[in-house]
């Protein structure tokens, strides 16, 4: 089995996709081209393609975002404070906030977030310690 995994995400305008994920601090691995997302550790790679370009990827239509959620982005904050400074950072960087910050089921506590393109992602903390037991 591969060790890296990469997702294909469509975009509007890489440029202003590259602008957005940079002002959240995130970076882009130069081995794969100017719009290779790096989402996590090493290993895990989002790749921003223009609509006309994700679309000689796949035979479908692409998903119309403000009519559905085709996927939901999930990075994981260490402190229930980074969470509330993301939700500032998404604001100021051009992305729209639909959720949060807010506690859910009393051990976690995340924002959720759109990014330009209105891809959903969240960004959400873990009181591992108060986590319900089993499953």
């Amino acid at each position: 089995m591969t060790n890296e995994f990469w997702v294909n995400l469509p975009v509007q305008d890489v440029d202003r996709s590259i602008a957005f994920f940079t002002d959240l601090g995130f970076t882009f691995d130069p081995r794969y081209g100017k719009n290779a997302l790096q989402a996590g550790n090493k290993d895990t790679v989002v790749m921003l393609f223009e609509d006309s370009a994700f679309k000689g990827f796949t035979d479908n239509p692409i998903s119309d975002t403000t009519a559905g959620t085709e996927v939901l982005f999930n990075l994981r904050g260490e402190t229930r404070s980074e969470v509330d400074d993301w939700a500032t950072k998404i604001e100021d960087a051009g992305g729209s906030i639909y959720r949060g910050p807010e506690e859910k089921d009393g051990w976690m506590y995340g924002c959720g977030f759109a990014d330009p393109d209105g891809h959903r992602w969240s960004i959400l903390y873990m009181d591992e310690k108060n986590a319900p037991k089993g499953n």
